[in-house]
């Protein structure tokens, strides 16, 4: 795309309230809009992240704090938009961010530039629970869902859907770190749905269960768009998931973009039922016994892989967004079925292959933005066996407790103390996948 077509004279601050370090969405962003001439602004707690290596941002500003009010982001974003000292284009990079700016938006402009819709429709699309409702109303296929109102009834839906079931929290950016909860979680048993819906108030939201839908070879498609001014979807498209992380669900390690008048057909039906405007990012999942693409989630901001999706002319839908609000026209581009998006960290051996003939994009290496990449494998390494290190001392914790010393025998020594053990204990038995994607995960496992 020539410089010249977006206006550089606008800025662009990107907000991420998430702390997760591993976000490659995040680095999308700043590259796409940084190699167009657009100064980039990154609100994000980038300690440790190498988003933060990119030499596409232009300043990076402290995020609000974990669990600020809208005041305080309100504020956060007044004080960062006094520095920048003209109009920028403010793109949130979590459903936390979406929903805040959503609600802010009368306030925050005219410093921000902004989607013209209502301010609670984020928040309204994200909700898992109303996200049911909505797509009941558009006539979109959607799982077989139960809001559970005490303990009895969720082992009772659990049993009527049919187990296995896909347990979600209705609100999943409000569960906190280290609570122990994951935002999606297959529940195999009516004790497991009961015990689960016994923790709602550490959650934060409500539980809701779905019927599961099994994963398969071309099941987990995805639809990246932007709804303009006008309501017309563009600047993005369906694409498949190929490779998963952790397998079968969870976020995209390899997606390709496929044409698929279905998935395209239902994601322009909800936009245009719902009146959207800005980015969006829909999952979806087809059933083996029906062939229907059931929409999973709906998340009103950029997918993580939506540089997936960047056309002949070099429109994403980042790109999109800050050309039609700064009343620029959109490029006349070509899709490019068959491109691919690798995650290297998920997906290395992939990553190695040569590229299919329309082309693929890493989401860390680039040739010309070479921080980022040189920053991650250290930083990923780290991770990897710092997760790895606390499994097996909860393990060995509890197995210590499960089996005490002998009377009269010293006990032997822990995991800390001894180091690692020759065998894993058997919860530490499944997929490394598990380990590593605690916590950084950006798409939550949909249905499974």
């Amino acid at each position: 795309m020539p410089v010249s077509l977006l206006d550089t004279r606008v800025p662009a601050v990107l907000l991420r309230i998430d702390r997760n370090p591993f976000h490659h969405g995040t680095l999308g962003a700043v590259r796409s809009l940084g190699r167009a001439g657009v100064q980039v602004h990154l609100v994000a707690d980038s300690t440790g992240s190498p988003v933060r290596r990119s030499r596409f941002v232009r300043q990076i500003h402290p995020p609000p704090p974990p669990g600020a009010s809208l005041g305080d982001i309100a504020v956060a974003l007044r004080r960062i938009a006094t520095g920048v000292a003209r109009p920028a284009v403010l793109i949130p990079m979590d459903d936390a961010s979406g929903i805040a700016v959503g609600r802010l938006r009368e306030e925050l402009a005219p410093a921000y530039l902004l989607p013209q819709q209502p301010g609670t429709l984020p928040e309204r699309v994200a909700d898992k629970t109303q996200l049911a409702e909505v797509c009941a109303a558009a006539g979109v296929p959607h799982p077989e869902t139960v809001v559970p109102e005490s303990a009895e009834h969720a082992a009772s839906a659990a049993r009527g859907l049919g187990l296995p079931v896909v347990a979600k929290w209705s609100r999943p950016w409000l569960v906190p770190a280290g609570a122990g909860l994951r935002s999606t979680t297959v529940v195999r048993s009516a004790q497991e749905a009961r015990d689960l819906y016994l923790r709602t108030g550490e959650a934060g939201s409500r539980l809701l269960l779905q019927a599961f839908l099994p994963p398969g070879p071309d099941r987990d498609w995805f639809f990246h768009g932007y709804a303009d001014r006008s309501g017309a979807v563009c600047g993005g498209g369906p694409g498949v998931k190929t490779r998963a992380w952790p397998r079968g669900a969870g976020l995209t390690a390899v997606g390709r973009w496929a044409p698929n008048a279905q998935v395209q057909l239902l994601a322009e039906r909800l936009a245009g039922e719902l009146g959207y405007r800005g980015i969006f990012d829909l999952d979806f999942r087809r059933c083996g016994a029906t062939g229907r693409y059931h929409l999973l989630d709906f998340n009103p901001r950029p997918g993580a892989q939506f540089r997936l999706f960047t056309d002949s002319a070099g429109l994403d839908v980042v790109r999109a967004l800050h050309l039609d609000l700064t009343h620029r026209p959109l490029p006349d581009g070509v899709p490019l079925p068959g491109r691919e998006f690798v995650v290297e960290n998920y997906a290395p051996l992939t990553a190695l292959r040569p590229a299919p003939p329309a082309g693929r994009e890493l989401a860390w290496n680039a040739r010309d933005d070479l921080g980022p990449g040189q920053a991650l494998w250290g930083l990923w390494a780290r991770h990897v066996s710092g997760r790895l290190l606390d499994r097996v001392r909860g393990a060995a914790t509890a197995a210590s407790a499960r089996t005490p010393a002998p009377a009269g025998h010293q006990a032997a020594p822990t995991a800390s103390a001894a180091g690692l053990p020759t065998e894993l204990p058997h919860a530490l038995s499944h997929d490394l996948s598990e380990v590593a994607s605690d916590n950084v995960c950006d798409e939550k496992a949909s249905s499974c």
